[in-house]
């Protein structure tokens, strides 16, 4: 019997929830239009409040995540899971300095994009403005509850926020801090908010208000986004889930790929950034695979290996604990664990048509020494971000000098790749007449 996906089932909605989370969503376009009319300046005071706060609150906000870290590591979350849900003293610190320097960033609003004159003395210019109420559905990631907001609130947006319940304690104490912040700089509280405690329903209303959330953003697992891409009566930027690929080219830097392989696989395993295949050129696999299998095992990851692979790596002595035969389901995988995929291919066209049957669009990966060949992977793979003689852990809105980020758009309209502040307005136009009337 074939099982349906779990995202095509239609959504219950709860008639109350709906109402109150509809409610919520115009408080918040209220506060909006104040924020939006506020200047730059007391928009990045209110950041920078912000960032003291959280730090002043640090205590709180790591107990409250301690309680969440206890509880899913009872439940068997998996390891990556567990670092991506822990937000203790010092990341709390590291999230509060992606909020000063989102508050250091050139204000997006009011930022002509362009402008003309028209024959007959019309000046026309294209603005940028808010969107005005974002809504957010995330998982175990309390991280996100603070990036979102400073985003947010420097682009003259509202958010209404569904964190998950892995992260529900934490998310709580958070959002409080923030409301406290808003109030005492003389901002309502309705700007950033949470529909955590209506659970599930609270995402599902979100996903039916339209009209009263203006765009939804979801940042999770496969089966998360796609629930929210297909139910969703709101106009959603599709985030991506992450089958990053890295290929090895025939002219690749054997030091170079070793290091930047086990960096983008091991550096952190439970983000969507994080390398999860590896596709090796024939001509170089006897030679590389032996001395990367080594050091990927070393690291703890299993290697699930094509036969060709698995061939090489199993002559060299690699652990049989660390060596598996791969499925045509690793393919379409995202571990966000210690796991990774390995090909060898014959041509750096088959690595690119493997690459565009498996990617999930996210990042994408060549090392090579041979300008041909990366000008080749450059053009022909379709991601949103193709990386030469780099790691994918690189793709991210921080390392991008956005401050922080909104999530990684795999969709090409609106935005695309990770998104930051201009991402997160639109335009209108202004026309500037002294008179004209249409003949």
């Amino acid at each position: 019997m074939v099982m349906s996906d779990p995202s095509d089932r239609p959504v219950e909605l709860d008639m109350g929830v709906f109402t109150q989370v509809c409610d919520m969503a115009d408080a918040a376009r209220r506060a909006q239009r104040q924020l939006a009319l506020a200047n730059a300046a007391s928009r990045n005071a209110l950041l920078e409040a912000m960032a003291d706060t959280l730090c002043g609150s640090s205590d709180e906000i790591a107990k409250a995540n301690s309680a969440d870290l206890e509880q899913a590591i009872a439940d068997g979350m998996p390891e990556g899971k567990i670092d991506r849900l822990r937000f203790d003293q010092p990341r709390i610190v590291q999230a509060a300095q992606a909020v000063r320097d989102v508050a250091a960033l050139p204000d997006p609003l009011g930022q002509l994009v362009r402008g003309s004159t028209l024959p007959n003395g019309l000046r026309l210019n294209q603005v940028r403005v808010p969107i005005g109420v974002f809504g957010m559905i995330y998982e175990a990631r309390p991280n996100v509850t603070v990036d979102v907001a400073a985003l947010c609130l420097k682009s003259g947006n509202a958010v209404l926020l569904r964190g998950g319940h892995e992260a529900e304690n934490t998310n709580a104490a958070t959002v409080e801090v923030i409301a406290k912040v808003l109030e005492s700089q003389g901002f309502d509280s309705s700007l950033v908010a949470s529909v955590d405690r209506f659970g599930r329903m609270g995402a599902t209303a979100m996903m039916q208000a339209r009209g009263h959330v203006d765009v939804l953003v979801p940042r999770g697992g496969h089966a998360l986004i796609q629930s929210v891409v297909r139910n969703s009566k709101v106009p959603v930027i599709e985030t991506g889930a992450g089958n990053v690929h890295i290929y090895v080219d025939a002219e690749a830097d054997f030091d170079k790929a070793a290091d930047i392989v086990l960096n983008a696989k091991t550096q952190r395993v439970g983000v969507c950034n994080a390398a999860e295949k590896l596709i090796v050129h024939r001509d170089v696999a006897e030679a590389f695979l032996p001395v990367m299998a080594q050091r990927l095992a070393q690291a703890g990851v299993i290697l699930h290996a094509d036969d060709r692979s698995y061939a090489i790596i199993d002559e060299a002595g690699c652990p049989p604990s660390q060596l598996v035969h791969a499925t045509q389901d690793d393919w379409d995988t995202e571990y966000l664990s210690y796991d990774i995929g390995i090909k060898v291919v014959d041509s750096i066209n088959q690595a690119v048509s493997f690459i565009a049957e498996h990617s999930t669009k996210h990042t994408d990966c060549i090392i090579s020494e041979d300008y041909s060949a990366i000008e080749y992977f450059t053009r022909r793979v379709d991601s949103a971000v193709v990386m030469v003689n780099a790691s994918s852990r690189f793709t991210d809105g921080g390392q991008f000098g956005f401050g922080a980020e909104l999530g990684i758009s795999t969709q090409k309209l609106h935005a695309r790749g990770p998104m930051g502040l201009e991402a997160m307005t639109t335009t209108k136009w202004i026309g500037y007449g002294t008179g004209q009337v249409r003949q």
